[in-house]
């Protein structure tokens, strides 16, 4: 299920019953807050109230659902926020109650898990391997992951600023 922004605690027990994967999409706010910080009359009266409201609510769902074991999967809504601009999401997942690395593991091993993909997912023998670098340390500060300096896909270097 991707948004659940409105879930309430009898969709979380169907969470919970049918072990479905709940995808926040919670950077989908950041175009509005950055367009709205640049131009506070950026949308017309009814439009902002709308919006802000939208802005207040984004990471409710996720802080009471997670915290009760439903599963999160990574994912961005990408034709709203802008493309490259993924790594926002981390931070939003942290701020509204994921750790750092609960938040990575939504984006790796859960993301695979939800696709039904199990050649993904984590960094072992056997399993097909695409991976990033970033200068600092992701789960101190997630971050890190918006500067990535390392790309590797299916064993070839992409990018390497090192």
């Amino acid at each position: 299920i991707e948004h659940g922004t409105m879930m309430d605690d009898e969709a979380i027990q169907l969470f919970l019953e049918t072990g479905a994967y709940y995808v926040p999409t919670l950077s989908t706010i950041n175009g509005y807050k950055e367009r709205l910080s640049k131009d506070p009359n950026a949308y017309s009266p009814e439009v902002k109230a709308k919006i802000e409201w939208r802005i207040g609510v984004t990471g409710q769902a996720l802080k009471k659902a997670f915290p009760r074991g439903v599963k999160v999967a990574f994912g961005t809504d990408a034709g709203v926020s802008k493309h490259g601009r993924n790594a926002d999401e981390f931070l939003l997942m942290v701020k509204f109650g994921m750790s750092p690395a609960e938040a990575i593991k939504s984006a790796t091993l859960n993301a695979a898990d939800l696709l039904g993909i199990s050649d993904v997912g984590s960094i072992e023998p056997g399993k097909h391997a695409d991976l990033i670098g970033v200068a600092g340390d992701p789960l101190r500060d997630v971050s890190a992951l918006q500067k990535v300096s390392f790309v590797m896909k299916s064993g070839k270097v992409f990018k390497n600023q090192n």
